[in-house]
């Protein structure tokens, strides 16, 4: 009888001693797969997150675990891959690094649930690690409090009670056997799916709970702006170059680019707002947006210009200005001598540093409260900004600036200096070409090339095309509104089908014709001419 049962087990390879052996579907049934663990790691983490999203927005809604470490890492990025997200996805640089970290945190929440399954409280160890460097990341925000230190603790502990909740009720699933294991796979998969859906539902309320940007909205629509007291000087009539495809000579506030390191746009609340004026100054003197209103404002319109703009790049915007002028409150100041800089600072803690002359000369540098007419919108530095004709946003235009610290080159450095970015950045003059776009085939015959040129605080006295390299032509250049703006030029050529290459140069007022050798953006601003390729067609 023995011989027979040993001979039954050899013929069909499915008893040992009498008992059959699980098939491979009941080993499934019986087994959850390293997927589940996983995503046991994912909601638990999405879960921590938003616990402290939500504890962020009832206390501490300048900053957050999640906006902490994202600008940590906006600070902590080198240059050169800065500049290569903005050249790659230019004002949606933003939304890039939301879903770069939240690709990150869900590998790594996803590595703690494995983890955990595995060995008890090695995923802990992993949360445990997200928690610390939300800790450092909240501390090295210039909005940092006591709360908001505690927060990151909060979230982690959150996301490691959920883990442990969860991988009881995975290895209870993992654990039963024959017909028990049903009730326990149910049961872990209710738990992760209303897991996952409060994890959604706590994210939809942390975002709308973290808008205090909806009130600071309503505090806005609520701000009047004064007439101004020096009202911008008429457009010209021949600003406009009136070629098909041209971008406006003003830019709409919705097309105009915003390049900063706030990966969540700072809600400053109006009525509580106040601008001081500090460091080697005979006064420090303070202000109030009601102060600032009450002052004979300055309109006028100022285009403004990003460094990371590459040859040709979209980086630069035109708008109607409406401000207070920086030499006046630096005059109710009084810098004191050996002063050469000032340090503006935003409400987040960005610096830039710009030149104590070029904020007390007659150029119309401003506390801008007004863009196209409207108060400042909050994503270009509501309630109040710094606007500075002829420099590079990076060491003149400070949005939501809370102080202005009079000091010197030696004594201070600011954000970019310390990245390796020259410590002045003029803006360089430069042209580009708008229309047709590089690339795009168009007919034969009479070809008009329309763009705009720029060198802020100088104007252009010039610009020229040249096609294959050859001879430079005078393109007609159209009256700009000023000096501090850009001008728009065009010129029409017939071109028989065939490619073409296409390059424009500007000359300023001065004499100085643009820079062709070609440099990049790092570390005061690119050079060269802007290029394109025209297919025609016949």
């Amino acid at each position: 009888m023995n011989s027979a049962r040993q001979q039954a087990t050899h013929d069909d390879g499915t008893r040992h001693g009498g008992l059959a052996e699980p098939s491979a579907g009941e080993q499934r049934e019986r087994r959850p797969l390293g997927g589940h663990a996983a995503a046991a790691g994912v909601v638990s983490v999405a879960g921590g997150v938003v616990v402290g999203e939500l504890l962020a927005g009832v206390w501490s809604p300048s900053v957050s675990p999640l906006t902490a470490v994202g600008g940590a890492v906006i600070d902590a990025v080198p240059p050169a891959v800065k500049d290569w997200a903005v050249s790659l996805f230019g004002t949606a640089d933003k939304a890039a690094l939301l879903a770069g970290m939240a690709l990150v945190i869900a590998v790594l929440a996803a590595f703690a649930g494995v983890v955990e399954r595995r060995r008890r409280f090695a995923g802990l160890a992993v949360i445990s690690l997200f928690g610390l460097a939300g800790v450092a990341a909240v501390a090295g925000r210039a909005q940092a409090t006591p709360v908001a230190l505690a927060l990151p603790v909060a979230a982690a502990a959150a996301a490691a009670l959920i883990l442990r909740l969860l991988t009881r009720k995975l290895k209870a699933w993992e654990g039963a056997a024959g017909s028990g294991n049903a009730p326990a796979r149910r049961t872990f998969l209710r738990n992760l799916a209303a897991g996952a859906v409060l994890a959604t539902a706590g994210g939809v309320l942390a975002g709308t709970w973290r808008g205090t940007v909806i009130k600071i909205n309503d505090a806005r629509a609520r701000v009047a702006l004064p007439r101004a007291a020096e009202p911008a000087p008429a457009i010209p009539a021949g600003a406009e170059a009136g070629v098909e495809g041209m971008p406006p000579l003003v830019t709409p506030v919705n097309d105009f680019y915003r390049i900063d390191t706030a990966l969540v746009v700072p809600a400053v609340d109006p009525d509580t707002w106040v601008l001081r004026v500090t460091g080697m100054v005979q006064r420090e003197v303070e202000l109030t947006l009601a102060d600032l209103l009450a002052k004979p404002l300055t309109e006028r319109h100022i285009t403004i210009a990003c460094v990371s703009n590459p040859v040709g790049g979209d980086l630069i915007g035109n708008a109607r200005w409406l401000g207070w002028p920086v030499r006046e409150v630096l005059a109710l100041a009084g810098p004191v001598r050996g002063a050469d800089m000032v340090l503006s600072r935003s409400a987040d803690g960005w610096t830039a540093g710009t030149p104590l002359e070029v904020l007390t000369d007659n150029r119309d540098a401003m506390l801008a409260v007004g863009m196209n007419g409207g108060p400042l919108p909050l994503e270009h530095g509501f309630p109040v900004r710094l606007v500075v004709p002829g420099l590079y946003g990076y060491v003149s235009a400070t949005k939501w600036v809370t102080e202005l610290k009079v000091t010197t080159y030696a004594e201070d450095t600011a954000y970019w200096t310390t990245r390796g970015w020259s410590d002045h950045g003029p803006i360089k003059l430069s042209s580009r070409i708008d229309v047709p776009r590089s690339g795009r085939p168009v007919n034969a015959g009479t070809v008009t090339f329309g763009g705009i040129a720029w060198a802020q605080h100088t104007g252009v006295s010039a610009v020229e095309l040249r096609v294959n390299r050859g001879s430079w032509q005078p393109a007609e250049l159209s009256s700009g509104i000023s000096t501090d703006t850009w001008y728009q030029w065009k010129l029409s050529m017939d071109l028989t089908p065939g490619q073409y290459e296409v390059q424009v140069r500007a000359t300023d007022l001065a004499g100085t014709v643009q820079d062709e050798a070609s440099r990049p953006v790092v570390p005061d601003g690119a050079t060269g001419f802007h290029t394109v390729r025209v297919d025609v067609k016949s």
